[in-house]
């Protein structure tokens, strides 16, 4: 028996003592949790018991964005040793699988993903993990940090799908916590400004703190107004990356970016949305999506590790176990000033 956060139901939240499998396998490690960062998908599990076909039918426990300490490992476990301070990849695919084979297994149909219904999540004090699927942390980066990696590698995954060259002009529509991320990754990746839009003051504001980085509020600029006089009225950004799921920032993407230009889909919009594919086409606009990610945890480490990356601005609050309700209920009470909420689990020192 474990001491977890449990999702009881919609709406409802304990922490009590719950009984979960943890036999550690020849190929995986266990770890101590330290942070837990607490995401929008988790709160909408809270407040809505459900995100599309996947329904909160019985007790969970959430979270997926975590780093913590190796303290045992498998019998063929090679990479990693008990006193690592590691982050974990929350998606676990079928090795055998055909899109694991080709690379792509986060579109793997058969992964399980930590906190993702019927699958518990890691609000847990221990957790066993693939140690394929786990990575250690530089000793510059913190256990703060590396529970943000998982958010961050999102954007460094559209990063790597958008191909961005030195130099390039990018927007990104949405700042929220995965649009900052976008703009982050983007940023490192090379491009030479990022243009990033909302309604909301305050997450601009955060935006702006990043060189390189231009907050835009769509109540008072229109955003291919910006990017004019940034490139010329002729023109328009060389990436886009759709950030925010929200069906009216769809004509600003396309009317943003310039002729054989590259949109990225981010966001996840709640329903469908209309497109207008003539006016890409008319441009030879390629475009890409993201779902989650694949192959990029050690890249977004290594941009954390080096520098490049700052994510420690983003980490708005932090709170211990015993005040895990309170968390999430200051995440769905969706504070404008908040990106990225985190909890950490008892005996949690500061590194």
């Amino acid at each position: 028996m474990a001491e977890a956060l449990v999702l009881e139901r919609q709406g409802v939240l304990s922490i009590r003592n719950i009984d979960l499998p943890q036999e550690l396998g020849p190929d995986d490690v266990r770890i101590r949790i330290h942070t837990v960062g607490i995401c929008g998908s988790d709160v909408h599990y809270y407040t809505h018991g459900r995100i599309g076909p996947f329904v909160v039918n019985d007790p969970m426990v959430p979270g997926h964005e975590a780093a913590g300490t190796v303290i045992e490992t498998g019998s063929r476990v090679r990479n990693l040793k008990v006193g690592d301070r590691v982050c974990m990849e929350p998606g676990i695919p079928d090795p055998l699988s055909r899109a694991s084979r080709m690379g792509i297994y986060n579109v793997d149909p058969a992964v399980t993903f930590w906190a993702t219904p019927p699958v518990h999540g890691c609000l847990m004090p221990e957790v066993v993990h693939p140690a394929a699927f786990t990575y250690r942390l530089p000793d510059n980066v913190s256990f703060g940090e590396g529970a943000m990696v998982e958010p961050f590698a999102i954007g460094v995954q559209a990063a790597v799908k958008a191909a961005i060259k030195p130099g390039d002009t990018c927007l990104v529509t949405g700042c929220g916590p995965i649009g900052l991320m976008t703009a982050l990754a983007a940023l490192a990746s090379g491009a030479g400004v990022v243009f990033i839009t909302d309604i909301a003051a305050p997450k601009l504001e955060i935006a702006g703190r990043y060189d390189g980085i231009e907050p835009v509020n769509v109540r008072d600029e229109n955003p291919r107004d910006v990017i004019s006089r940034h490139v010329g009225a002729d023109w328009g950004a060389d990436v886009v990356f759709e950030a925010s799921g929200f069906a009216g920032a769809y004509d600003d993407v396309l009317s943003c970016v310039r002729p054989g230009g590259t949109v990225v889909f981010v966001g996840m919009p709640v329903e469908k949305v209309p497109f207008d594919i003539v006016a890409a086409q008319a441009r030879e606009i390629r475009m890409e999506t993201v779902f989650r990610y694949a192959n990029v945890y050690e890249r977004a480490i290594a941009l954390i590790a080096s520098g490049k990356v700052d994510l420690k601005p983003l980490i708005s609050g932090t709170f211990a176990f015993t005040q895990g309700v309170a968390a999430f209920e200051r995440a769905a009470s969706a504070d404008p000033t908040d990106v990225k909420l985190q909890i950490t689990m008892p005996g949690a020192t500061a590194t």
